[in-house]
């Protein structure tokens, strides 16, 4: 029997990112994303529905998304879908679907870069906005 598990997604970040570093000094940040869906009831309605995900992204993409990205980014992510279960500490069974993301591809353009006397500032990185990995 055959399995797929990939998920193309397109929205903007509702918050910075979550930059953190594993035990081991690997990074990895949480990126809160909005996505919108336009449609039209069968009365002719037009309504707009937004799902809130939560994608997680590892080692240099997750250092690049900390430092070029910022709350209402839009963002294109390839990856997956990932379930966690967990146990709260008073008994309670919890679960979360997450996205793990093989490839973010910034849309738009950077964080606001506020100069500092006598600094350049600093720009998005060249190119199309794909986050090497």
């Amino acid at each position: 029997m055959a399995s797929l598990n990939k998920v193309f997604l397109m929205g903007n970040l509702t918050r910075p990112p979550e930059l953190r570093y594993t035990p081991g000094g690997t990074p990895v940040a949480d990126l809160r994303l909005a996505v919108n869906r336009a449609y039209t009831t069968q009365s002719g309605e037009k309504r707009q529905d937004t799902c809130f995900l939560t994608v997680v992204v590892w080692g240099r993409q997750a250092e690049s998304c900390g430092e070029y990205l910022d709350k209402g980014s839009p963002i294109l992510v390839e990856g997956r879908l990932q379930t966690r279960d967990w146990e709260t500490k008073d008994g309670q069974r919890r679960n979360v679907v997450e996205v793990v993301a093989d490839r973010v591809q910034f849309m738009g353009r950077g964080k606001a870069a506020v100069p500092v006397e006598g600094e350049p500032l600093e720009e998005a990185p060249p190119g199309d906005g794909e986050v090497p990995f």
